[in-house]
């Protein structure tokens, strides 16, 4: 009886009497708001019949979940100018790094200082693929963290990039640092799984953009990290992925591996996905630095897509400026993803953060901040560092969380033949606000309203435009209803351990940034880094 929940009674039009159709038409009506007469409902009677089969007839073409609408979400508003020109970007990779006594602190050194190790020979590509390698191998089963090692490919990559590297052919501060992606994105030759029990055996033959970029950069594949199963939570089908701080809790998700990998040391950084908030909550879970790009800056070529108009592809690091360099490698245009933007990306390590344009959403803090002396904490040494903090209102009367519906109704699209099949049983989560149920639920979302949320989305762009209007960065509460708002919007953001709660666990703090404006907002973010040293805590249990 599956699926019939919102059709039934559209099916009974077919084979009922008129009186019975006219009922049925009348209670749906009056469900969604609508007052027809019983002489519209009538006539409309034998059109609706029509739209079903028209609907019908759309469920005999094969879908797969890589092909997207034929619309692409723009968000950016009317009058907004793009900077294209794209300046060198200087990575001031320091040169005076030496590989740590204790080995095992190696694992938790920045992308830029096992850079400068390699650069000068003081390590392999090689030697330092198998030491994370052999820490996944260690530490992985502990964190549930990883789906599938890569180590064949990984050895591969390192050897090539090392006989690159002493030939001279050095490509950039990626060049042989290994890394993990989180399973959504396509690699050949291994399972491509989505977290998800009906996918667990899936190979896609096709390579995702963002894996060509960093291989382009010489970085390593050595893991294909979890999420939660279709990208909600840190459940999927081998178990929960879980905090390296607190074993006993879950590490949040979706980028559920990307972000406790990282943080225990077993990968220097990795590429996790958010469509809402799962990039940003798995790094404030764990403690991690997570970048989310503005939409349309990164490739969604080879990855699972959930919501055509929301998802974005971004790095999960130890540090700001490490986010800096993955985020550069992976941006940019393909010709496959059609929402992309070349949009320039002129990072400044040198830029004098006092020229960057500051506030702080004074009313969110008041309002969502559960721990205030921290993030006061944040804004004091930004204040005491010259930084001009100004405060600013967030002020929409637009009913945000009812724009959920969005993603929502893109989701049950992109896995509507999963529910027609039933195999959404085999999903691990079953509660109410899992995916099964949701995908059912939205069925009984009208097209119309569909559309209708997208013309609210776009007064959002607008008030949102305006709110951005003379700041460069503003500094918000991690979550509130401004996590769902700029996802929606497509701003970029990137979130900063800011301490620790009551509990021994990860606080955090989120930039938020213009369209296209990550380099200001990066810059800050490695300040305030630069000022503190929340994100060079080490969960004690992943110290060996």
């Amino acid at each position: 009886m599956k699926l019939k929940l919102v059709f039934l009674l559209f099916f009974s039009l077919l084979t009922t009497s008129l009186t019975s159709q006219v009922d049925t038409l009348m209670t749906i009506s009056h469900y969604w708001g609508l007052e027809f007469n019983e002489a519209e409902i009538q006539q409309l009677a034998p059109r609706v019949k029509g739209y079903k089969e028209a609907s019908s007839n759309l469920r005999t073409v094969d879908l797969p979940n890589e092909v997207p609408p034929s619309f692409i979400f723009n968000p950016v508003p009317p009058g907004t100018s793009i900077d294209t020109h794209q300046l060198f970007i200087d990575w001031n990779i320091p040169l005076d790094v030496s590989l740590p006594t204790k080995p095992n602190e190696l694992a938790f050194y920045p992308v830029h200082h096992l850079a400068s190790l390699i650069l000068q020979g003081k390590i392999t590509s090689t030697a330092l693929t198998r030491f994370f390698i052999d820490r996944l191998k260690k530490h992985g089963d502990t964190l549930k963290c990883t789906i599938t090692l890569t180590e064949e490919l990984a050895l591969s990559q390192a050897a090539k990039a090392d006989q690159e590297i002493q030939s001279g052919r050095y490509r950039g501060p990626l060049h042989g640092i290994p890394y993990g992606a989180k399973d959504l994105l396509a690699v050949p030759g291994y399972r491509t799984t989505w977290g998800a029990m009906p996918y667990k055996d899936q190979s896609i033959e096709d390579k995702a953009t963002v894996i060509e970029r960093l291989e382009e950069a010489g970085a390593v594949l050595v893991a294909k990290l979890t999420l939660g199963a279709l990208a909600m939570g840190d459940i999927w089908y081998g178990g929960k992925t879980r905090n390296p701080w607190n074993l006993e809790q879950g590490s949040s998700g979706s980028s559920a591996g990307s972000a406790s990998a990282t943080v225990a040391g077993l990968v220097p950084f990795a590429i996790g996905s958010e469509t809402w908030g799962s990039i940003i909550s798995p790094s404030t879970r764990c403690g991690a630095t997570g970048l989310r790009p503005t939409f349309g800056t990164v490739s969604r070529h080879g990855a699972m897509a959930l919501s055509w108009t929301m998802d974005k592809l971004g790095p999960i690091c130890r540090n700001a400026k490490d986010c800096a360099i993955v985020f550069d490698a992976i941006r940019g245009s393909d010709g496959k993803d059609l929402s992309v933007t070349d949009a320039a990306f002129n990072y400044d390590p040198q830029q004098d953060p006092k020229t960057i344009r500051v506030g702080y959403f004074k009313n969110l803090f008041d309002r969502y901040d559960h721990y205030p002396e921290k993030n006061e904490n944040i804004l004091k040494l930004l204040s005491d560092s010259g930084i001009r903090l100004e405060p600013v209102q967030w002020n929409t009367d637009l009913p945000i969380s009812s724009l959920s519906l969005i993603l929502m109704v893109e989701a049950a699209a992109a896995f509507d033949e999963l529910s027609r099949s039933n195999l959404d049983d085999q999903l691990v989560q079953q509660t109410d606000g899992a995916w099964p149920n949701q995908f059912r639920a939205v069925r009984y979302i009208p097209a119309v309203d569909y559309v209708q949320a997208n013309r609210v989305r776009k007064l959002l762009i607008n008030e949102l435009q305006a709110m951005f209007q003379e700041y460069d960065v503003i500094l918000a509460p991690t979550f509130g209803d401004h996590l769902l708002a700029t996802n929606l919007t497509g701003h970029p953001a990137i979130v900063l351990p800011s301490g620790f709660a009551d509990d021994g666990t990860p606080l955090s703090i989120t930039l938020l940034g213009k369209l296209y404006g990550e380099a200001p907002m990066l810059r800050i973010a490695t300040l305030i880094q630069e000022l503190s040293d929340f994100e060079d805590q080490i969960p004690p249990l992943f110290r060996q």
